[in-house]
């Protein structure tokens, strides 16, 4: 197939894809066509809370000052939308995916690109970044999670079992597992160092949206399509329990770092559960569209919330008050990150061409 012809499948792909998960997620009214083209893909925060980046269907990255709420430097490379970022604890890296199939990693102090990691054949979906910034995941529409190196921008090794789309991808926080949910309806755990599949928890009624896993790796939580949650335990393969209480598709899913506290987004709700005991502590309503995506703080205390109606929030995730909106883009906010500290969010666009 011609380069243009492949590009253009692509995109037609891609924007089905977005409709299918906006249908999927809920019943809304018909959009504004400015609307739609403005979604908010991905963002992610820095540990200490300074400093956010957003990647958008514009092709870039954007590194912003939280405090200030200035734009700090726009990092160009890619060729087609940027649909996933993932930043450092210390702020210093981050790392783009894109729809170009391939993953950038950026010095955010300079802009500077340091380089390209090519090796997917499909959207690059999601990202992920270990807790040292020595390793990055990435999950992609071509059925693959691959390992790769940081400092050298060597492949390490490809993991293959999915027979579809892989969605989501978590890495733990010491880097030597990770866990990838899927549209085959899996999530698989699999072993960093060597690249072994460790088990595959199977939900077979729905696809996969979303995964988490807490710092130590032991506990997992999955988002799926038919609006459950399922909480496993990781290093057994055992579903520990099933929480209900969403009406739509479970797009997003964060755990506290000790796996204690859980937050999910679905339809225009932010839910917070008691992961322990599968208990509803409370739901968190303001948003007025989609909430794509949810981030927790290390110790739980923090919460934010990206949307399709183009803010986000941060909420005090003990009370479920709102904290403030966060209102600097007109795009719809589809992912978010919180630094451990919870000082720092990123937020990631998709803008109109």
């Amino acid at each position: 197939m011609e380069k243009q012809g492949l590009k253009s499948l692509m995109i037609f792909v891609w924007v089905v894809f977005l409709g299918m998960r906006a249908i999927h997620a809920q019943s809304v009214e018909p959009r504004d066509p400015v609307g739609l083209d403005e979604q908010v893909l991905s963002v992610a925060l820095s540990a200490d809370g300074m400093t956010v980046a957003s990647g958008s269907v514009d092709h870039t990255v954007k590194i912003w000052d939280v405090a200030t709420g200035k734009e700090l430097r726009t990092l160009s490379g890619h060729t087609d939308v940027v649909d996933a970022v993932a930043l450092s604890a210390d702020g210093k890296t981050v790392v783009s995916g894109s729809m170009d199939t391939t993953v950038k990693i950026w010095d955010v102090a300079t802009g500077k690109e340091l380089r390209t990691l090519s090796g997917h054949t499909g959207v690059v979906d999601s990202v992920a970044l270990s807790a040292d910034g020595k390793t990055v995941a990435s999950g992609s529409a071509d059925h693959t999670v691959k390992i790769w190196d940081v400092a050298t921008g060597k492949e390490l090794r490809t993991l293959s079992g999915h027979t579809d789309m892989v969605y989501s991808v978590a890495l733990s926080a010491d880097g030597k597992t990770v866990a990838s949910g899927s549209e085959d309806g899996t999530v698989k755990i699999w072993d960093v160092a060597t690249g072994k599949e460790l088990r595959t928890l199977s939900v077979r009624t729905s696809a996969v949206d979303s995964v988490a896993l807490s710092a130590d790796g032991k506990t997992l939580a999955s988002g799926r399509g038919d609006a459950l949650i399922n909480i496993w335990d990781a290093t057994t393969g055992k579903e520990l329990r099933t929480l209900s209480g969403h009406t739509g598709v479970v797009d997003s899913v964060a755990l506290s770092a000790d796996g204690k506290t859980l937050a999910s987004g679905s339809g225009y709700e932010v839910k917070i559960w008691d992961a322990t005991t599968g208990k509803e502590l409370r739901t968190l309503s303001g948003h007025t569209d989609i909430v794509w995506s949810v981030a927790l703080s290390a110790d739980g205390k923090t919460l934010a919330s990206g949307s399709q109606d183009t803010t986000v929030k941060i909420w005090d995730a003990a009370t479920g008050k709102e904290l403030r909106t966060l209102s600097g883009h007109n795009d719809a906010a589809d992912s978010v990150a919180l630094g451990a500290d919870g000082r720092t969010l990123v937020t990631g666009h998709m803008t109109a061409r």
